[in-house]
């Protein structure tokens, strides 16, 4: 997955949305598709559910698929990205700084002071989106992620102060 942009994000063509458990088959889908392990809808929709959820879909505007989701958890002051993905065909526009930024909005009104994630260190692109955001490296999980048929990946963790 990438998170690079080619082309611009109209804000025409997406519209952010709170995600409804409804949802959760098509974000488990698209996790599927992005990542392995994939997560189940009845986890997905179990998240979403979740009190302290903040979960969004990004949506095309013109026939409401599925463009990408965010989900995350808010505890106290603290909050923090569960797992983040956008379809193949939207990747590099700017989908996941949108959906990132959403959820910025959202903890400060909840009156959130730091925002964390993980992400592989070998996602250079997920990276440099995080790092332009303005997280900064806070911490290290070696061998976080397992892959199947490959050595496992360090995942570095970030921290976004709100």
């Amino acid at each position: 997955m990438s998170f690079v942009m080619d082309a611009p994000l109209n804000p025409d063509d997406v519209s952010l949305l709170w995600a409804a458990p409804e949802r959760a088959d098509e974000i488990a889908a698209l996790h599927g598709h992005l990542f392995d392990p994939p997560w189940d809808a009845e986890s997905v929709a179990q998240l979403i559910e979740h009190p302290a959820a903040a979960a969004f879909v990004a949506q095309t505007r013109d026939t409401k698929a599925l463009a990408g989701f965010l989900i995350a958890q808010i505890a106290a002051d603290e909050a923090e990205i569960l797992s983040i993905g956008v379809a193949p065909e939207w990747q590099r526009r700017g989908i996941a700084r949108h959906m990132v930024e959403g959820l910025v909005r959202a903890a400060r009104r909840a009156e959130v002071k730091r925002l964390f994630l993980e992400v592989a260190v070998t996602n250079s692109a997920a990276n440099r989106l995080y790092r332009g955001l303005g997280f900064e490296p806070v911490g290290r999980r070696l061998g976080y992620y397992q892959r199947p048929g490959a050595d496992p990946v360090d995942a570095v963790v970030l921290a976004l102060a709100l």
